[in-house]
């Protein structure tokens, strides 16, 4: 079979780029989130197909040619994710009514989005009454008077659990929002988020000399315009704080390295997840003063943004997140289906120790053995395996480490991205059996403990090859 020409590999992959962001729209217009979750996720999976073509189709497309198409790519597919309101999470309306909150001078942390003294806040978008409080996603507030009171907000009766940095996003957006927007400026603003991870990847992958193809991964991924645009996940603004901190933090000179760690710790202070890439950040360190040129400023960074709302709140500043922790069973390992493959092998009470076992030692291995020009590989490997094993219900989670896939390159770990939208998604309809977690996660850890293998046994055999005789070396005659 002849190769491709350079320009029907191209053509190729606009053409598999342009399939994937028809049946990202419609699967954005079909919000069978309630009502038929499993027909949803068909939609998913139709997406998630047509990436990995999209990406085997880039392979065979001239180098010169990668950057732009990735970028006009990337431009595409998220764009997709602007066009229906968030379909399968309401978090995106806490991050507006908590921005507006903060336009009125008050702190988020104070009060629960049903506390009637912000009454004078609600406005029929976010706290409908009457006819409007019926359909799915919207929680009953107490009220007086015979017509119902309803909010789009999950939780309304619990405080934010958004650290600072999230919260002035938060703030930001409500400021620079006309009046009416609703849900469109932070949805466009995680549209802009997400294009500018896409922008950090190439520019950090082009100074190291890497393969431009692997931003794909990230630019075109199906979760990005789900999770991050449609969806509004505050998530993306911690991936690009931590992708752009790695890249600063992968470099020798200690001002760049301390500002790696600035850009870490502002992540850290978005979601609190990308600590995960901490271990990664400190690969290959052996004296402690290089551990701290990186942790000293993350950890400077968090105190002084929760800061001013320590000062400013009458209430804890952490709000619900002890809640939070409780209710999605990280506590209580026998509740929901946390930690389910360790549970599977282990009693109940031994997956959480277990847990932090793995993860400990693969930290220690990565700060120890890890790479510190490629942070990237052991956040990843760290990232990766903390996913698996806590197996969590939440798939916008993992944007982090699809971000992490396009600067390694490892694509297997996109296996546990697909499979935390498996549980996400088809959770309402198999009643958040464990049994999907298992399914799901175990498959993903399958691929990647295969490809693995693959890879060791590629470098060996590419190491006991011999090498090619020079002329010096060719036998004479």
């Amino acid at each position: 079979m002849k190769p491709l020409t350079p320009r029907t590999a191209s053509a190729a992959a606009v053409l598999a780029v342009a399939a994937l962001t028809a049946a990202l729209s419609l699967t954005v217009r079909y919000g069978g989130y309630f009502s038929d979750p499993v027909g949803l996720f068909w939609w998913y999976t139709a997406c998630w197909a047509l990436f990995a073509v999209a990406l085997l189709a880039l392979r065979r497309v001239p180098a010169r040619r990668v950057a732009w198409l990735i970028a006009a790519g990337a431009v595409a597919v998220t764009a997709t994710g602007l066009w229906g309101p968030p379909r399968t999470s309401t978090d995106s309306y806490r991050y507006a009514w908590d921005g507006r909150v903060q336009s009125a001078g008050i702190s988020p942390y104070d009060h629960t989005p049903q506390d009637p003294a912000l009454a004078r806040l609600r406005d029929p978008w976010l706290f409908p009454t009457g006819a409007a409080c019926t359909g799915p996603g919207l929680a009953p507030i107490p009220h007086t008077g015979s017509a119902p009171h309803c909010t789009r907000i999950n939780r309304p009766a619990v405080h934010t659990i958004y650290p600072p940095v999230a919260e002035a996003y938060f703030l930001a957006v409500d400021r620079l929002s006309p009046d009416g927007a609703r849900h469109k400026p932070l949805q466009a603003g995680a549209a802009l988020i997400s294009l500018g991870v896409t922008g950090v990847l190439l520019l950090i992958l082009r100074r190291r000399g890497d393969d431009l193809r692997k931003a794909a991964y990230w630019a075109w991924c199906p979760a990005v315009p789900l999770e991050a645009v449609n969806n509004a996940h505050v998530d993306v603004l911690g991936v690009l704080l931590a992708i752009a901190g790695l890249g600063l933090v992968a470099s020798r000179s200690p001002t760049r390295r301390a500002a790696g760690g600035v850009l870490i710790g502002a992540a850290i202070a978005t979601k609190l997840m990308p600590a995960v890439v901490l271990p990664g950040a400190l690969s290959g360190v052996r004296r402690l003063r290089d551990a701290a040129a990186v942790l000293l400023p993350a950890t400077a960074f968090v105190v002084l943004a929760y800061l001013p709302y320590v000062l400013l709140s009458h209430g804890s500043v952490f709000g619900y997140l002890g809640g939070y922790v409780e209710e999605e069973g990280y506590e209580d390992p026998s509740a929901g289906s946390r930690y389910s493959l360790l549970r599977l092998v282990l009693p109940d009470t031994w997956a959480f120790p277990a847990l932090v076992a793995v993860i400990a030692g693969l930290s220690l291995y990565v700060m120890w053995r890890g790479d510190p020009r490629r942070p990237w590989k052991g956040a990843l490997t760290v990232t990766g395996w903390a996913f698996v094993l806590l197996t969590p219900g939440y798939s916008w989670y993992v944007l982090l480490l699809i971000a992490l896939v396009a600067l390694d390159g490892r694509w297997e770990w996109l296996g546990t991205a697909l499979a935390g939208a498996a549980v996400y998604v088809l959770g309402p309809a198999f009643g958040h059996q464990p049994t999907l977690s298992n399914l799901a996660y175990g498959s993903a850890a399958a691929l990647v403990v295969v490809m693995s293998r693959v890879r060791r046994g590629a470098t060996t055999r590419a190491v006991d090859r011999p090498a090619a005789p020079t002329r010096q070396d060719a036998p004479r005659h």
